[in-house]
């Protein structure tokens, strides 16, 4: 019998991260270990593309490429080391900080795999890994279609998001809400529809991610024809619980809607889904008013400065003198002060009483954590769940959701 001591087998290499200094992205290191133990190495850039020249690369099944802000002037670099890991059938999961918008969409382009944001949301990193370790299918947009049915008689309840001012937030709102009220049930939640109205601008698309069909303007251009199968057609399915109505994917003129065409939209929403958000443009047009009156809760989004002053008394003046609902309105500050800002809180209450309204809601300033958000397509339950807006906005869906469900129970 040999006296030596038996060689325990390493464990293969499955996996790779390739940054310039891994140690910059400590929460990669950690998941890393959690998910593959030690089934993993590091490379830096050069030594990645020396590497998938040795057999040894072989037996790599994906390989993590994190960037940051300063890796952007060596995006040629970046996207040899993804044309090599994909000539060689590896998987690339992008993790990225402070990234722009341009240059993710570029490396994406290239062949990255997996895009997650750096610092890496709660067990995102695992189900990417998962996602490109599972057997490849083709890839499709899934619609809605499938899931509307003839014949549904539901009334869903209505809630409209309304920025008075540019940058106000109104479409992080409308997003995060519509999310939030998605999950707002551990089984059997409700149903959600998220509408994007701003026809030029709208951004729902972006924020969460969703390409711009033309199936949306087909639908709007002949909304007499509107049915469950086009209706169905024109939604795009987001985390399997959101269905979402982008903007159309080129520009259009505001009118190129009526009254009549809004009216049949809500209408369908509405006898599908428990809840529809709307996310409406900054601009009055012929049919706000529809809107308007078909709302069960209206929110205008505003901030504590003079031009959203100023907006917040010309809209409401506009509204008395067609005689509208004004009532319904919900005035929300975004970017409100602390609680602790003694000063701030002054200056909302004078705000308040100079405009002659009731500041219902006050969500605080989420940061650099929103922006990022809304550049990697997530919302921020995904991306940033501690984020006090977060928090904010999911108090705000469970407490909607807990009135609606109180008045459902009554009738």
């Amino acid at each position: 019998m040999s006296s030596a001591m038996p060689i325990p087998d390493t464990a293969p290499i499955v996996a790779c991260t390739i940054s310039r200094d891994v140690q910059n992205f400590d929460l990669l290191i950690e998941d890393m270990e959690l998910a593959l133990g030690e089934s993993w190495g590091d490379l830096g850039f050069a030594e990645a593309l020396a590497f998938f020249g040795q057999p040894e690369a072989q037996a790599l099944e994906f390989v993590c490429l994190a960037i940051d802000e300063s890796d952007e002037e060596n995006l040629v670099l970046m996207g040899e080391i993804i044309g090599q890991a994909k000539s060689r059938n590896i998987k690339v999961i992008l993790i990225a900080e402070d990234v722009t918008p341009a240059a993710l969409h570029s490396l994406l382009r290239q062949g990255a795999d997996e895009f997650v944001p750096y610092p890496l949301p709660e067990n995102e990193l695992a189900q990417a890994i998962d996602r490109v370790r599972a057997p490849d299918l083709p890839k499709q947009v899934t619609s809605g279609a499938g899931l509307l049915q003839t014949g549904n008689q539901k009334e869903g309840a209505i809630i409209v998001v309304h920025g008075l001012s540019g940058g106000a937030g109104s479409t992080t709102m409308a997003t995060n809400l519509a999310w939030e009220l998605a999950n707002t049930g551990k089984e059997n939640g409700p149903s959600v529809c998220l509408l994007d109205l701003d026809l030029q601008f709208g951004s729902v698309s972006t924020f969460l991610d969703l390409p711009r069909r033309e199936a949306v303007y087909e639908m709007l251009s002949d909304t007499e024809a509107l049915d469950e199968e086009s209706f169905g057609q024109s939604l795009l399915t987001f985390g399997d619980k959101l269905q979402v109505l982008t903007a159309p994917s080129e520009m259009l003129p505001l009118d190129i809607i009526g009254a009549e065409d809004v009216s049949r939209i809500l209408d369908m929403a509405r006898s599908h889904f428990d809840y529809v958000v709307i996310d409406m443009p900054s601009t009055l047009v012929q049919w706000s008013e529809t809107v308007l009156h078909a709302a069960h809760i209206y929110f205008a989004m505003i901030e504590l400065d003079m031009r959203s002053a100023q907006n917040t008394l010309r809209f409401k003046r506009a509204l008395q003198a067609e005689e509208l609902p004004v009532e319904k309105l919900r005035y929300v500050v975004n970017r409100a002060p602390k609680f602790t800002d003694l000063s701030g809180k002054s200056r909302v209450k004078r705000m308040s009483e100079s405009l002659s309204i009731s500041i219902d809601v006050q969500l605080p300033d989420g940061g650099k954590a929103i922006t990022q958000g809304a550049d990697h397509g997530l919302p921020l339950a995904t991306s940033a769940p501690k984020n006090p807006l977060r928090r904010e906005i999911a108090k705000l869906a469970a407490s909607i959701n807990d009135l609606n469900s109180a008045q459902v129970k009554a009738a």
